[in-house]
C-alpha cells in the first residue's frame, strides 16, 4: 500500500475537497486511511485579505506555495478549486485527475433576486466576473471588495457590510449549506471557468503518482473544463478580465457556451460553439472570434 502526500489549502472548503480525493482513492484503490496523508499548506492567498486577487499577483497566489511544496517532493499530488488556477501552468506540473463537477452555478445571498436589490445596492465580491455580471444587469450597483472563506464572508454580509453577496453553489453545497441562498439563471450569470470542479495535479513525470489518480479521473467534466481552459488560453485571460465560460456534454460532443465583458458590464461579447472532447482549437477560435468582433475598449482587456 503506497503512501501518498496529499497537499492542500486550510480552509474549510479546500480541506473538504482533500478529504473527498482521499476518499475517491481510497475506495477506488482499497487503501486504508494510512495509505493517505494530508499536508496543509498556507498560501500567499490565504493570508493576505485585504487585497483584490489581480492586485498582488492573481491566481498564483493559491496555487504558487503548493506547487512549490510539489516540485521539491514534499508532497505528492495536489488538490484545487479548479476555477482557481491559472490558465498557463509549469510544464513540470499535470493536472492529472478531476472529481465529478458540482452544481455550476452562482448564489445570490441577501435577496431573491438581483432585481429585488434595494436601489444602489451594496454588493461584495471579489471576481471580476461576478462584479461585471452584477453591474450589467444593476448599473446601480456598488461593488464591494469582499475576501475570506465562506464564513467569513457570510459573516460579513451578516453584519451588514453589504445587502448582498454572491458565491458559488458548488462550495456552499460542500460545506452543508446548499439551502442558502438563490441560486442565478446561467443565462444571466454565466459561471467562472471550471468552477464546481476540484482538479487533482502531480508531477508531470511522476508515471507511478498519476496513474493512481487516473482511477478516479471523472472524464466528463475533465473535458468540459479543459474545454473552457482552453478558451481562456486562447483569450489571453487574466485576473482583472471579467470572463465566463461553461462547456457541458451534448451526446458525444460538448456545447460551450462564453462570454467576456467589460468590468463595468456595458460591454459584452457572447457566443458557443459544438467541439469534440480533447478539441482545444475549437475553444481557441471561439476567444479569437469573440475578440475579432469586440469593440477596443472591451479588446483591450484581453491583450496578451
Amino acid at each position: 500500500m503506497p503512501h501518498l502526500r496529499l497537499g492542500t489549502r486550510g480552509s474549510p472548503l479546500a480541506l473538504w475537497q482533500a478529504h473527498a480525493v482521499a476518499d475517491a482513492l481510497r475506495a477506488a484503490h482499497g487503501w486504508g486511511r494510512a495509505a493517505i496523508e494530508i499536508v496543509t499548506v498556507r498560501t500567499t492567498g490565504d493570508k493576505v485579505q485585504d487585497r483584490a486577487l489581480a492586485e498582488i499577483g492573481g491566481k498564483a497566489l493559491w496555487t504558487k506555495e503548493l506547487d512549490r511544496a510539489l516540485l521539491d517532493g514534499a508532497i505528492d499530488l495536489a488538490v484545487h478549486s479548479m476555477k482557481d488556477v491559472e490558465t498557463f501552468r509549469p510544464p513540470e506540473i499535470a493536472i492529472a485527475a478531476m472529481l465529478p463537477r458540482a452544481d455550476v452555478r452562482d448564489r445570490l445571498i441577501g435577496a431573491e433576486s438581483l432585481a429585488a436589490l434595494p436601489p444602489d445596492p451594496r454588493v461584495g465580491t471579489s471576481s471580476p466576473r461576478r462584479a461585471a455580471q452584477v453591474r450589467r444587469a444593476r448599473p446601480d450597483a456598488r461593488i464591494e471588495l469582499f475576501r475570506g472563506n465562506v464564513d467569513t464572508r457570510l459573516r460579513k454580509l451578516a453584519e451588514g457590510a453589504v445587502d448582498a453577496t454572491l458565491l458559488a453553489a458548488a462550495g456552499l453545497d460542500r460545506l452543508g449549506r446548499g439551502h442558502i441562498g438563490t441560486a442565478l439563471p446561467l443565462d444571466g450569470m454565466l459561471p467562472a471557468p471550471a468552477q464546481g470542479a476540484v482538479g487533482i495535479e502531480a508531477r508531470a513525470g511522476d508515471d507511478r503518482t498519476r496513474a493512481l489518480l487516473a482511477a478516479i479521473d471523472h472524464a466528463p467534466t475533465s473535458a468540459c473544463v479543459h474545454a473552457e481552459r482552453a478558451f481562456l488560453a486562447g483569450l489571453s485571460a487574466g485576473c482583472h478580465s471579467p470572463v465566463a465560460a461553461l462547456a457541458e456534454p451534448d451526446g458525444t460532443m460538448l456545447r460551450l457556451r462564453v462570454e467576456i465583458l467589460s468590468e463595468d458590464g456595458a460591454l459584452s461579447e457572447s457566443g458557443e460553439a459544438s467541439l469534440a472532447p480533447g478539441d482545444a482549437a475549437v475553444p481557441v477560435a471561439l476567444a479569437r472570434t469573440l475578440l475579432d468582433r469586440a469593440p477596443d475598449a472591451l479588446r483591450r482587456l484581453f491583450a496578451a
